[in-house]
C-alpha cells in the first residue's frame, strides 16, 4: 500500500484526487492507497445522490463565500475544512472477503480504525452504518464508491471541527441514523481527543501502511487537475439534483 499525504487549497482538487486514485487502481496503474488530506478552507460537500435544496443552507454559504461541491461517493452532506482530517483508502476486494459487501465492508474497515483508536485510550464505537462515535456523538463519517476490483472508502476524523458552523451551512437532514435521534449538529457531533498526527498514525497502523509517503504518479497529477475543472468545479455536476 502506498501512502500519500497531500492536501490542495482548492476543494475540487481534493475530491478529484480521491476519484483518480480509485481509477488508477482499477486500471492497473497503481495498487492500494491510503491518502490523508485536510482542506485549509471550509466547503460543503454533498453525497453523490443528495439534493442541494434538502441538505444545504445555500444563502449562508453564498453570504460567507463557502463553496458547495458534490463528491463521487454516497453518504451524507458534511462540512469540510480545518479540523477535519480525511483518510481515503483504496482497497482491493482480494484483501478480505468482507470488502465485497457494502455493510460488511463498513464494519470491517471501521472496526480496524476503532481498535486502533481504543489502543490509544479513545473509546469509540461503530454506530449506524458508517459512523464512529464517542459516547453516542459522531466523530467520523464515512462513504464509499465501488468499482469492479477496488473500493474507495473515505472518511473524516474530526479533531477540531466547528459544530456551530455545521449548523449554519448544513440543514438538518431528513435521513438520520437511528442513534442520532432528533439531535441537531451541535449536540450530535464532537471531536476526537487526538491531534492530526496521532490520527494519521492510528489509521496507518490499522491497515499496516508504511510511514513513508509518496507523491501521485505524473498521470495522476494531470488527471486530478482535469477532473477538478471538468467535473468537480462544474455547477452542472454539483447542482444536478
Amino acid at each position: 500500500m502506498r501512502v500519500l499525504d497531500l492536501s490542495f487549497h482548492e476543494p475540487a482538487a481534493n475530491l478529484a484526487l480521491d476519484e483518480v486514485l480509485l481509477d488508477s487502481a482499477e486500471r492497473g496503474r497503481a495498487g492500494e492507497s491510503l491518502r490523508f488530506w485536510e482542506c485549509p478552507v471550509p466547503f460543503v460537500v454533498l453525497g453523490v445522490s443528495q439534493k442541494v435544496r434538502e441538505e444545504v443552507c445555500e444563502s449562508a454559504c453564498q453570504k460567507d463565500g463557502v463553496p458547495i461541491l458534490r463528491r463521487c461517493s454516497a453518504g451524507g452532506c458534511v462540512l469540510q475544512g480545518p479540523g477535519s482530517l480525511n483518510f481515503s483508502l483504496v482497497l482491493s476486494y482480494e484483501r478480505d472477503p468482507a470488502l465485497r459487501n457494502i455493510r460488511e465492508s463498513y464494519s470491517h474497515i471501521l472496526n480496524k480504525i476503532r481498535k486502533s483508536l481504543v489502543s490509544r485510550g479513545v473509546q469509540t464505537s461503530h454506530e449506524g452504518i458508517s459512523d464512529l462515535a464517542i459516547g453516542g456523538r459522531k466523530v467520523s463519517g464515512n462513504a464509499q464508491k465501488r468499482r469492479r476490483q477496488f473500493v474507495l472508502h473515505h472518511g473524516t476524523a474530526l479533531y477540531r471541527a466547528d459544530s456551530l458552523a455545521m449548523g449554519r451551512y448544513l440543514l438538518e437532514p431528513n435521513d438520520r441514523p437511528e442513534y442520532r435521534g432528533v439531535r441537531p449538529h451541535t449536540q450530535f457531533v464532537t471531536n476526537l481527543p487526538l491531534g492530526p498526527e496521532d490520527l494519521r498514525q492510528a489509521v496507518r497502523e490499522a491497515f499496516n501502511a508504511p510511514d513513508k509517503t509518496v507523491d501521485p504518479l505524473p498521470d495522476e497529477w494531470a488527471e486530478t487537475h482535469v477532473l477538478a475543472q471538468n467535473k468537480y468545479q462544474d455547477p452542472s455536476w454539483t447542482f444536478r439534483r
